[in-house]
């Protein structure tokens, strides 16, 4: 068994535990945002190779780009060392903000 194959399974004991997913320009390699997975939005994104996340204040699936038309097509996903947290690496059609901006870490802040 894979480590994704065991962290799905992880997720698959608790259906309502959520996972952070790093979601990371594969060309670019910019961060375009963080958002949560749940084990049916993660199971979605691998079979359908679109980023399909779990929305906190929704509490609802939803597909990265479907009501934007700004989807984001899987390359690949990688667990990290803890087995806690997902790095998505996209292509990326549109923006990934909502704001508008091409990636939702737009907001720097004054070191010192």
């Amino acid at each position: 068994m894979s480590a994704l194959d065991s962290a799905v399974a992880e997720l698959l004991k608790d259906p309502k535990a959520l996972i952070p997913a790093i979601v990371q320009d594969a060309t670019s390699h910019e961060v375009l945002m963080l958002a949560y997975m749940n084990t049916e939005s993660l199971q979605l994104t691998l079979q359908s190779g679109k980023a399909t996340f779990f929305s906190r204040s929704r509490n609802e699936i939803w597909v990265k780009g479907a009501t934007s038309g700004h989807y984001q097509e899987v390359v690949s996903v990688a667990l990290d060392c803890d087995g806690d947290a997902l790095l998505i690496v996209v292509n990326q059609s549109g923006v990934a903000c909502h704001t508008g901006q091409k990636s939702c870490f737009h907001q720097p802040l004054a070191l010192g």
